[in-house]
C-alpha cells in the first residue's frame, strides 16, 4: 500500500452544523467526549497500512491544524506523514483561488498526486463516522481492473430519498446511479438482487439499494485526466458521472456501521449512540483503534454522583448528588453538585480555572466554566468553554420544536445548542429568554 496517497477533505463552511462550525471546521468538532471527527479518517488510513495522507483545508482551520500537528507524527524512518494542504494563493492565476468544490480543491493539489510512485488515490471525506480497512476496497479494485472503485452501502428504499443510488451489473460494473430518488419508479431500475449482495457476505434484509459513501479509489492516472480535461469542481455531482461514461467503475459494498456527520440531528444522535450500552459503533478494536491526540489529564473524579450509560472523558470532577444518564462529557469539565444531565452531548474545556478565578467570578456574579450547581440539562449540545450558572433549566419543550434562537441559546433540528464560549446566569431556562424567529 505504499504507492498509495490519501485524500482526506476537510469539507466546506459546515453551515448545517452551525454553531459547532462557528470557530472550527466540520472535521474538527469534537466527538465521543475526547476525539475529533477528523480522527476516523485518518486512523482507518493507518489501521489499513495507509501512512502518506493529506488533508484539504479551508475554512476554520486553525484548531483543526492544531491537532493534526499534536497528534500524528511519524518517526523519520518510516516514511508516513499527514500534511496539511491549505488553500492558498499561488503566483499562477489558475491557483489564485480558493478551493471551488471537492474536484476543485484536488485539482489543485495535482503535484503532490504526480508524485514518483503514486499509482492509486483514496479520496475520503473528513466528517464521517466508520471503521473501514482500506486493503478490502484495494483487493476489489484490483481484482476488477477497475478504473475507479465507488464504496458503498446497503439501505432501504425509505433511506434512499438522501443518496445517491448506483445501478450496476452483476460483475459489480457501474452503468449509472440516481441522485436522491423520490418515488418508487425512480428507484425501480437501481435496486440490487439480494443475492448479489449475500454472496458478498452482507444479509441486507429489506436494504436493497446501494448508496454513494463518497469514498473514491482511484487509478493516480484516471484521475489526473478527468481533473486536467475539464473544469468540474464537484466529485459526486460531476466528476463520477463522467467517469461512469469513460471509465471502468466498480462497486465496493460495505455493511458496517456508517454515518455522515452533516446537520446537528446527526451530530447528536451519533454521540447518544456512542454512549449506548450496544454502541454501533467502539473507538476501541484491538486492531484498529481510533487514535488521537494524548493528553496529559488526571482521572475524571466522581464525588458521589451516578453515571449511566455514558462516556466521560478524562479531567473532568462531577459533584456529588449529580446524575448523568444517556450522555457524552468531554474533557475537563466541571459539573457541579445535584446535577442532572440526560441524553445531552457536553464538549468539555481547553483549560481549567484556578480555584482563585473561579471564587473571582463566583464573587463577581459570574458563573465559572462548567455547569453550576442544581442545573438541569436535557437534549442539548454544550459546545467547549460553556458558563452555565446555577439552576439552570435547558429541556425541550414544545416551544423549542423547530429551530430558532433565545440568545444564547440556539434551537437546531429540535436540539438545544449552546455555542462555544457563551453564558448562561443562575436561573436562566429558554422559557424566560427573548426569542428571534
Amino acid at each position: 500500500m505504499q504507492n498509495v496517497i490519501s485524500l482526506v477533505l476537510g469539507g466546506g463552511k459546515g453551515t448545517r452544523l452551525f454553531p459547532l462550525t462557528q470557530y472550527r471546521s466540520k472535521p474538527a468538532v469534537p466527538l465521543g467526549g475526547k476525539y475529533r471527527i477528523i480522527d476516523i479518517p485518518i486512523s482507518n488510513c493507518l489501521n489499513s497500512g495507509l501512512n502518506k495522507i493529506y488533508l484539504l483545508t479551508q475554512f476554520n482551520s486553525v484548531s483543526l491544524h492544531r491537532h493534526i500537528r499534536d497528534t500524528f507524527k511519524f518517526d523519520r524512518f518510516n516514511g508516513g506523514f499527514v500534511e496539511i494542504l491549505a488553500a492558498q494563493q499561488a503566483q499562477e492565476a489558475a491557483e489564485s483561488d480558493w478551493y471551488q468544490g471537492t474536484a476543485d480543491a484536488v485539482r489543485k493539489n495535482l503535484r503532490y498526486i504526480e508524485q514518483y510512485g503514486v499509482e492509486y488515490v483514496l479520496i475520503l471525506s473528513g466528517d464521517q463516522v466508520y471503521r473501514m480497512n482500506y486493503a478490502d476496497m484495494m483487493a476489489t479494485h484490483q481484482g476488477a481492473k477497475a478504473d475507479v472503485t465507488i464504496a458503498t452501502t446497503p439501505v432501504s428504499a425509505q433511506e434512499a430519498y438522501a443518496f445517491g443510488i448506483m445501478r450496476f451489473d452483476d460483475s459489480g460494473r457501474v452503468h449509472g446511479f440516481v441522485e436522491k430518488p423520490k418515488t418508487d419508479e425512480a428507484l425501480k431500475p437501481v435496486r440490487t438482487d439480494p443475492a448479489w449482495l449475500r454472496a458478498r457476505g452482507i444479509n441486507a434484509g429489506n436494504r436493497d439499494c446501494l448508496a454513494n459513501m463518497g469514498i473514491y479509489l482511484f487509478n493516480r492516472d484516471v484521475l489526473v485526466d478527468l481533473l486536467r480535461s475539464t473544469t468540474h469542481e464537484d466529485f459526486g455531482k460531476e466528476i463520477f458521472p463522467m467517469a461512469i461514461k469513460q471509465k471502468r467503475v466498480q462497486v465496493h459494498p460495505f455493511d458496517g456501521y456508517w454515518e455522515d456527520i452533516g446537520t446537528i440531528k446527526n451530530y447528536f444522535q451519533a454521540n447518544i449512540d456512542l454512549a449506548s450500552r450496544n454502541p454501533p459503533f467502539k473507538f476501541v478494536v484491538e486492531d484498529a483503534p481510533i487514535y488521537t491526540q494524548s493528553r496529559y489529564l488526571p482521572p475524571t473524579r466522581l464525588e458521589g454522583s451516578t453515571v449511566k450509560d455514558s462516556l466521560i472523558a478524562d479531567g473532568c470532577v462531577i459533584g456529588e448528588g449529580a446524575t448523568i444518564e444517556n450522555s457524552v462529557i468531554g474533557l475537563r469539565l466541571r459539573i457541579g453538585k445535584n446535577v442532572t444531565i440526560r441524553n445531552a452531548v457536553l464538549l468539555g474545556a481547553d483549560f481549567y480555572q484556578s480555584d482563585e478565578h473561579r471564587r473571582y467570578d463566583l464573587d463577581t456574579g459570574r458563573p465559572p466554566v462548567g455547569i453550576g450547581d442544581g442545573s438541569h440539562i436535557e437534549g442539548a449540545i454544550i459546545d467547549k468553554n460553556c458558563r452555565v450558572g446555577r439552576n439552570v433549566k435547558l429541556i425541550p419543550t414544545p416551544v423549542t420544536d423547530t429551530d430558532r434562537d433565545f440568545e444564547p441559546l440556539l434551537v437546531r433540528d429540535g436540539i438545544l445548542v449552546l455555542p462555544k464560549s457563551a453564558e448562561l446566569p443562575d436561573g436562566w431556562s429558554a422559557k424566560e429568554s427573548r426569542r428571534t424567529d
